[in-house]
């Protein structure tokens, strides 16, 4: 654990790295790594934020959440995902769950892909999901690997396959066996991205050195992203080509700035910014996503701090932590 001193030190150190940081942000986003701003849907790299679903009085804040998505592309965001785990999917009936797939088309017009959250533990309903992502012109698809159920791998291969037959949208396969109870095998990814609508994974597996097998085994041109804010530096040193975010909903320009320095090959310079946010990526994870996040957006005066049951407003011991990671960051 680091003494009082040593955090004073780093704090004055991150400090003056993020007014370097910043200064530099604005000229880089318009003449760095085009290829990474680039919206083809086989072609996602870099920052991609996990959207928060904003609600005011039980309902979708549409207006909020149009305004959140500009802030993220105003930002240098590479990318947007709606209705995903930090979206509350689970909580948003079928009506709202489309409804904000065609708020995020209308919002990011082009200028990023909009990638839906489409996963389901019902195959029928995923295909769903996917046919109305495609017709309300949504870039790809995001699909969780079905939860509570827990298909074997062979149920698995059966339910992606399925999905992808069902649409030309391309999907990214969401590995979380903490939430589903069940995990995607690597042998198994390499199987489903034979598919030619398969392209990409999200990997909150937690263990980075499973990226080495996936781009050794899986399709060439199959892209392994980072599942996790406080992994993705570790995943990057494996081969990722970038990272599924929480903490951009906060700092999109950092989390993509990090993501561009990588793509680039200066670790140097990603640290530091990895640094400077370590403590406030996993404080964002203190309570449940995405109850930490909302309370910082609530704080940055951007959306209500509401969530819907199961999830309940973050304890007062939960704001210290987070409230001192954000003077930590220097924001």
């Amino acid at each position: 654990m680091l003494k009082i001193g040593q955090l004073k030190r780093l704090a004055h150190y991150s400090s003056l790295q993020s007014e370097a940081t910043n200064n530099i942000l604005e000229e880089s986003f318009k003449a760095k790594n085009k290829d990474i701003m680039a919206h083809s849907p086989k072609a996602f790299k870099g920052a991609i934020s996990a959207l928060v679903t904003p609600f005011k009085n039980n309902k979708i804040d549409e207006a909020g959440f149009q305004k959140q998505i500009e802030f993220q592309i105003q930002r240098g965001i590479h990318g947007v995902i709606p209705v995903g785990t930090t979206g509350e999917s689970p909580t948003v009936n079928l009506k709202e769950h489309w409804r904000l797939f065609e708020l995020a088309v209308e919002a990011a017009a082009g200028r990023v892909p909009v990638i839906a959250g489409c996963g389901s533990n019902d195959t029928v309903n995923a295909i769903a999901h996917m046919k109305t992502a495609k017709s309300l012109g949504c870039d790809g698809a995001l699909v969780v690997a079905p939860y509570y159920n827990k298909p074997n791998q062979a149920g698995l291969i059966a339910h992606y396959e399925a999905i992808a037959n069902s649409s030309d949208l391309p999907i990214m396969i969401y590995n979380i066996p903490g939430r589903t109870g069940v995990d995607i095998l690597p042998a198994t990814i390499a199987h489903l991205s034979t598919h030619k609508n398969i392209v990409a994974l999200k990997d909150s597996a937690g263990d980075p050195s499973r990226t080495s097998l996936h781009l050794a085994q899986c399709e060439a041109g199959f892209k392994v992203f980072a599942g996790d804010d406080n992994l993705a530096l570790g995943f990057a040193a494996y081969g990722t080509i970038g990272v599924i975010s929480v903490l951009s909903n906060i700092v999109p320009d950092l989390v993509a700035q990090m993501q561009n320095y990588l793509a680039e090959g200066d670790f140097e310079a990603a640290r530091a910014i990895n640094t400077r946010l370590d403590p406030l990526q996993r404080a964002l994870f203190i309570e449940p996503n995405p109850v930490p996040v909302k309370y910082v957006l609530t704080q940055m005066g951007m959306i209500s701090p509401e969530v819907r049951l199961p999830l309940v407003a973050l304890s007062a011991e939960s704001k210290k932590t987070i409230d001192d990671a954000l003077i930590f960051a220097g924001l």
